[in-house]
């Protein structure tokens, strides 16, 4: 994996502090083998295999775990939980004078999209004992943060894209300056709602959470993947500044989710940062999935528009580490982000183990 021999102006990235701090070995020819103890409760969950191999790796793509998941109504619990966050949704913003701006910022968070990161963060509250009531606010809010990236992600100045989630972008249908006045009102209102609506968690874990989403959206987390990510278009990149931009503009929000869900269900120290480093495995997944299905999908299937980073010449994975390569790399995130799953309740982690497995294999 070239990724941990690279250097970036922009500083140490992620992946190579994290894999020296589980022992992984970086081998010659730049690929890392995977040496992955499944430390899993035999009860309801077994791992066929306790190493993922190399050899794995070149033989199968793109996923080599070769492991059985806890049994769980997958399926059912992202449902239940995407109809409780839309509720939630629903209820944050009535429709109010001044109209306009309220139907523009309705538009584009009830669009429905798959609710990943505010169920991530109700997931991760659970785990640590925490309830969904507790996470719901904050839940909404990274949601709230998500639909803004979006629609200032789609403006003419941006990414200039026509359409999201299979409908007009946002700036499309309202025009650009209520666009831009819409995703600002939706950071806005995030926080707000985080202070004024969450219930029962003390005001310090609630001001650690306001403190982990502001860092994750400002010019530490999603503003600098962004600005590096404009920055770099039209040039030759390496794999270390492609981090750099995805762990900031994709995978620091989803970072935020699972970590503010650990914070108010009132995780300790060691389980806020397990369920950190399982985050930026899965949030740097996304972006690798997204890269991969960008290339293998069409408008349709994805419901954005396709092959853009191609067209444009943007660096992505496949277009660095060639399409298998990045599919290898997908499963090397999944190891090690079920590596820090298997310190926890095997039953209370399923929905987190799923959901690694989902953002691995999801068609869009």
């Amino acid at each position: 994996m070239a990724t941990s021999v690279y250097t970036s102006s922009y500083g140490s990235s992620f992946l190579p502090n994290y894999l020296e701090s589980h022992h992984l070995k970086t081998l010659s020819n730049n690929k890392v083998k995977l040496n992955v103890a499944m430390k899993m409760h035999a009860s309801s969950l077994v791992a066929k295999s306790s190493l993922v191999k190399e050899e794995q790796l070149e033989d199968k793509t793109p996923f080599t775990l070769d492991i059985l998941f806890p049994k769980f109504p997958f399926e059912d619990y992202m449902r239940s939980k995407a109809i409780q966050v839309n509720k939630a949704l629903d209820d944050a913003i009535p429709m109010k004078d001044p109209i306009k701006i309220h139907e523009a910022m309705r538009y584009s968070l009830l669009a429905g999209g798959k609710r990943i990161r505010p169920i991530l963060c109700i997931a991760s509250c659970e785990l640590v004992g925490g309830n969904e009531s507790q996470a719901i606010p904050v839940a909404c809010a990274i949601e709230m943060i998500h639909t803004m990236s979006l629609i200032h992600d789609d403006l003419p100045c941006m990414d200039n894209d026509d359409l999201r989630r299979g409908k007009p972008t946002n700036h499309k249908v309202y025009g650009e300056n209520t666009a831009v006045l819409a995703g600002d009102a939706l950071l806005s209102l995030a926080f707000e709602h985080v202070a004024t609506k969450t219930r029962n968690v003390s005001p310090n874990r609630v001001v650690r959470a306001i403190a982990e989403l502001g860092s994750s959206v400002g010019s530490d987390g999603l503003v600098a993947g962004q600005i590096v990510d404009l920055s770099s278009e039209g040039k030759e990149i390496n794999l270390a500044e492609l981090e750099y931009i995805h762990i900031h503009k994709t995978s620091k929000l989803l970072e935020a989710a699972v970590v503010c869900g650990a914070i108010l269900g009132g995780g300790s120290h060691s389980e806020v940062d397990r369920m950190r480093n399982y985050a930026r495995c899965i949030g740097l997944l996304f972006q690798v999935v997204d890269d991969i299905l960008d290339v293998t999908k069409s408008s349709q299937q994805l419901g954005k528009t396709a092959g853009k980073d191609l067209a444009s010449d943007k660096a992505t994975y496949p277009k660095l580490m060639g399409l298998q390569g990045a599919r290898k790399f997908a499963d090397e995130l999944v190891a090690m982000a079920i590596e820090e799953l298997s310190h926890f309740d095997a039953a209370k982690s399923a929905p987190l183990y799923h959901l690694a497995n989902y953002i691995a294999y999801r068609e869009n």
